[in-house]
């Protein structure tokens, strides 16, 4: 059974950092394609982060040099580094593959930023 556990969110003012994590298992990251999707009140799910398996890394336009994807393979753990965070970055923050798969779904974890 594939557990997604995401942590590392919280408040933070605007221009500030947050690194989130995304610890896993019953998969196997470095063999996926995985996400950082968020979702946001009265917003759809937004893919704002993947890494291939070979590591290559791409990013949404909203948040395309201040956000930074990572995997560690010893760990089984994804990252997302985010630093000049804005007040449109407050979401709910999910790891997943790409594309995503609804059973995969974790409890998320709470980004805020204050202006």
């Amino acid at each position: 059974q594939v557990r997604l556990v995401e942590s590392g969110g919280g408040l933070v003012q605007a221009g500030g950092s947050l690194r989130l994590s995304c610890a896993a298992s019953g998969i196997i990251l470095r063999n996926n394609k995985m996400g950082w999707y968020r979702l946001a009140p009265g917003k759809q799910h937004e893919l704002v982060a993947e890494i291939t398996l070979s590591g290559t890394t791409n990013y949404a336009d909203s948040v395309k040099g201040r956000f930074t994807i990572s995997r560690d393979n010893a760990k089984n753990t994804l990252y997302l580094q985010m630093n000049s965070l804005k007040p449109e970055d407050t979401a709910v923050y999910r790891c997943n593959i790409v594309p995503l798969w609804e059973n995969y779904w974790g409890q998320g974890t709470q980004v805020t930023v204050s202006s």
